[in-house]
């Protein structure tokens, strides 16, 4: 019977229909993310998009934001190490009225010298990768807002660390005093800016200093405008990649859409360290894998 999968997030909401090996049937994709439903309104949400791919005795696993404390139901975190089967062992299930059951996954919790780490929904994706892969042993990263640096040992999560890459790039752009040199609107990539600006962060002091440089080089006629956002990016990604401690022959899985593994691809090029690239179809794989350790004797 298929798995229905779904990847329930803060601002979007994307199902699949999975059927044996982990083939996709069918997706679909809706802008209700879990910030446009009401606390009492997630099962009507998942009925109206979803409702007609549950059948009795089936089974729907939900990874992401739908089991934070905002979510459909909470899920608490799982503590590391863990891998399938201890995810599959703290999966949350929902009381719902309909046709099979339902079943939220917990995501992942990390402690580092006393403080604390989260993850809600990467986790499956990084199941996902080494399912695809092949992988017993790896370091991922999975880059967006806040970017997680995953490192697995025997199919098992043993740590990861999260970098608010994406968020500081974001309030550089719009709040700080380089909003005013940057242009007011989106404008194209620029790989050699972007490579000048990875370039500056891996030799560099550190990003409270190196960021200035992107309002001096346009200051003193150095960059163009248009291509001042993509040094920024280049730099804030640096920065993150720097602090990872790699070396060259090093290699590292990106996962996630291309528009963001590409640029990472390039930046960590800079130092030498191989890549691997797995695309979003590795939040299904993850999720069939704990479907099927669920149902495993």
């Amino acid at each position: 019977m298929p798995l229905v999968a779904l990847d329930w997030g803060t601002s979007s909401l994307r199902g699949a229909l999975i059927a044996e090996e982990g083939r996709v049937l069918e997706g679909r994709t809706f802008a209700r993310g879990i910030l446009t439903v009401d606390k009492s309104g997630f099962a009507a949400v998942f009925e109206s998009c979803f409702g007609d791919w549950m059948q009795p005795g089936g089974l729907c696993l939900i990874a992401g934001m739908a089991g934070s404390q905002q979510g459909w139901l909470e899920a608490p975190y799982c503590p590391c190490p863990a891998g399938f089967a201890d995810i599959a062992g703290h999966l949350a299930w929902v009381t719902f009225n309909g046709p099979g059951r339902i079943a939220i996954v917990p995501g992942l919790s990390s402690d580092k010298d006393g403080v604390p780490d989260v993850m809600r929904g990467e986790e499956t994706q990084v199941f996902g990768a080494l399912e695809l892969l092949a992988l017993q042993h790896a370091r991922l990263v999975l880059p967006g807002t806040h970017s997680k640096w995953v490192t697995v040992s025997d199919r098992r999560v043993t740590g990861f660390s999260t970098w608010m890459t994406g968020e500081f790039y974001a309030l550089l752009r719009q709040h700080s005093i380089l909003a005013r040199t940057l242009p007011s609107g989106d404008t194209p990539h620029n790989d050699a800016a972007f490579e000048q600006g990875v370039a500056c962060a891996l030799r560099g002091a550190g990003l409270l200093h190196t960021a200035f440089s992107t309002r001096t080089l346009s200051l003193f006629k150095r960059m163009a405008t248009e291509v001042l956002p993509s040094y920024l990016s280049g730099l804030v990604i640096g920065e993150e990649i720097k602090c990872q401690q790699l070396q060259r022959g090093d290699s590292v899985v990106l996962v996630g859409a291309d528009s963001l593994t590409t640029k990472y691809e390039h930046a960590l090029s800079q130092l030498g360290v191989a890549t691997r690239c797995v695309g979003q179809q590795a939040a299904w794989h993850g999720l069939y894998k704990i479907a099927d350790t669920l149902h495993a004797p």
